[in-house]
């Protein structure tokens, strides 16, 4: 009798990791398990990381890849549909993070309760011929639906915002914040890894470098002409032709479009999104660590420009943005497209602050 409640205990455990719920899971023979007594023997140290889109097409690639980070030591993965496969799936992956699924708003306190870091890729994905602004009356009610979330349950969270537009989620996130009286502007974070990634490798295809030798400052937002990578400041020193540095700068603006039109309804960048993403929420919890020199670009309130949020060089520490770097001297050239990016910015910022005080 004694070993029949034993393997039920073992049999809870593994159905709690997999399908928390804030009730106790109630086995034959009345041996329950409550998900705050769930760990997992042998579980790493580290930081816990919930991914609020887990089970979309950035969400799934982004969920692998962060159950592989060693700083991770508990991982929730949140979607209103298939998290549980998903769940299952990454579980089995023999790195110690503990993965646990949630599914629906009902779910959505209990996957952030505690966490550290938030990474929200949810939303709808851009199709062919949809700009990234298109995208914004389904993906703004998302996106504010799930900051409610936080500000009530781990408003001291670090949060890097994916979802598209970028240029209007943020202000979104940081809007609902304020209202709840939890806005904290170091924490906040639009990813625009994904512009960085792009630009090293076409800079680094055009200078016949590995990329990974390769870094371009890129700056402003992300979508289109907001996109401005600083080619004057690239890293290793180089220069540039009138019409490679027209030709790189009108391929990293466009970089997504080119992934939306290649897969030719499909989808749009999922995979080197989720790259990007890991990219910069290691280099988060890195800061968190509270390890030295962690810089990246990220969208973030700023003074930098006149407007109230843009992308630049940020230095990362144990309460999310430390510093924020100035622009550095541009060229006639970036001077020119930092103008544009500020007018397209400024509607965008604009729009996202008026969907939450409308």
């Amino acid at each position: 009798m004694q070993n029949g409640a034993e393997t039920y205990r073992r049999i809870a455990t593994i159905s709690a990791h997999l399908y928390p719920s804030p009730s106790s899971h109630q086995m034959e023979g009345g041996v329950g398990l409550s998900r705050a007594n769930c760990r997992a023997k042998g579980g790493s140290p580290g930081f816990k990381v919930a991914i609020l889109g887990a089970a979309g097409g950035i969400g799934q690639p982004l969920a692998m890849l962060m159950k592989m980070n060693p700083l991770v030591s508990v991982l929730h993965l949140y979607d209103v549909a298939n998290t549980p496969g998903v769940t299952a799936d990454i579980s089995h992956m023999d790195t110690g993070a503990v993965v646990r699924g949630f599914l629906g708003p009902q779910q959505l306190e209990d996957a952030l309760t505690g966490m550290d870091l938030v990474i929200i890729p949810a939303g709808v994905p851009r199709k062919p011929g949809m700009t990234r602004d298109d995208l914004f009356n389904i993906n703004a009610g998302i996106v504010r639906t799930l900051c409610e979330g936080i500000a009530k349950c781990c408003p001291k969270a670090i949060i890097n915002i994916i979802s598209n537009p970028v240029n209007s989620t943020v202000p979104i996130a940081a809007e609902v914040f304020k209202k709840a009286s939890t806005f904290d502007p170091r924490r906040l974070l639009g990813v625009t890894m994904l512009d960085i990634v792009r630009a090293n490798t076409f800079v680094a295809e055009v200078l016949g470098l590995d990329p990974r030798e390769v870094d371009v400052p890129v700056v402003g937002g992300h979508a289109g002409v907001t996109i401005l990578p600083l080619l004057s400041q690239v890293k290793p020193s180089c220069s540039f032709t009138p019409e490679e540095t027209e030709y790189l700068t009108s391929r990293i603006q466009n970089g997504g479009t080119e992934v939306v039109e290649a897969k030719a309804g499909t989808g749009s960048a999922t995979l080197s999104m989720a790259y990007a993403a890991v990219k910069f929420a290691d280099a988060c919890l890195h800061g968190l660590r509270g390890d030295a020199g962690i810089v990246e670009c990220a969208f973030v309130s700023s003074q930098v420009t006149e407007l109230p949020f843009f992308a630049s060089k940020v230095r990362l520490g144990r309460n999310g943005v430390e510093e924020i770097y100035p622009l550095g001297p541009l060229n006639e050239y970036e001077r020119t497209g930092l103008e544009k990016a500020k007018k397209e910015l400024a509607t965008s910022i604009q729009k996202g602050v008026a969907f939450v005080k409308k």
